[in-house]
């Protein structure tokens, strides 16, 4: 029993060390991103970087990282939220210009939908996988993830830039909220519902924080989670993403939608 005993410390001692040094790795190459966009004269954005690692250390170079180990999935999908949330926060939704671009920049994300449609069309036939919805949902995503820190990491701007964002914008909502329901059609009206509870959540979260922005509430807290070295606001939005994050999870949408819903509803109010 003893001799018992100590196998399984060591193997749960073994666990939690593999766990902490792929924790420790995963952080390392995010480091490359800073490092590989320091030269400014490189103008490389700073998500090359981790992109470039993760082919290194994934299925396609040394299989370090296993993407079917849990606890890598889960750490994966807080990410996926956490720079969603962030690239939701860096539309400039309140700019005059950007709103009178909107309708250009919806006619532009259709027109790549429709393309896209009939490009999933032609590589589903040619290669015969029957999955042409997949394939046009995934050519119709403009990739806010890597768009949008690209713009902010180059300081890009100008009115290409500023007709972009909405395309970019309405392209990626509508993919997040279409990618679950041609995964798994059969939960397409679960995942329909979800998606109208985060969106709606999100547009309540929005009309919550501007009563606390215009009443004074909002700059209260800041000044005393500065004084006192609290961090409640980034305690607070973690809070409200995570929660968002539980309501896409359980409702078979994208917990990108989560993240991007919450950083345009913080867009709208002002970001802090």
């Amino acid at each position: 029993m003893p001799a018992t005993a100590a196998l399984v410390n060591r193997l749960v001692n073994l666990e939690v060390f593999v766990d902490f040094a792929m924790l420790a790795v995963i952080v390392l190459a995010g480091l490359v991103g800073p490092l590989l966009a320091y030269p400014r004269r490189w103008h490389v954005p700073v998500v090359i970087g981790p992109l470039i690692m993760g082919i290194i250390l994934g299925t396609t170079g040394v299989s370090y990282l296993d993407f079917s180990d849990p606890t890598f999935t889960f750490l994966a999908q807080i990410g996926f939220g956490l720079v969603m949330f962030v690239a939701g926060t860096q539309v400039p939704v309140r700019d005059g210009d950007l709103r009178q671009s909107l309708g250009r920049g919806a006619a532009r994300a259709a027109l790549v939908g429709a393309g896209s449609a009939v490009l999933g069309v032609v590589l589903a036939t040619v290669f015969g996988t029957g999955h042409a919805a997949l394939y046009a949902v995934l050519m119709a995503s403009s990739s806010a993830l890597l768009i949008l820190p690209i713009i902010s990491s180059l300081n890009l701007d100008g009115p290409q830039v500023l007709a972009l964002l909405p395309q970019v914008a309405i392209a990626d909502a509508a993919c997040i909220v279409a990618l679950p329901l041609v995964i798994d059609p059969p939960q397409v009206g679960r995942a329909l519902r979800g998606a109208v509870a985060v969106i709606l959540i999100g547009a309540s979260l929005f009309v919550v924080l501007s009563l606390l922005e215009r009443r004074g509430y909002r700059h209260r807290l800041h000044h005393v989670s500065e004084e006192r070295h609290f961090a409640l606001e980034l305690r607070i939005s973690l809070m409200i993403l995570f929660s968002l994050a539980a309501v896409a999870s359980g409702s078979n949408v994208s917990i990108m939608l989560a993240g991007f819903v919450f950083g345009l509803a913080v867009a709208l109010v002002g970001e802090p």
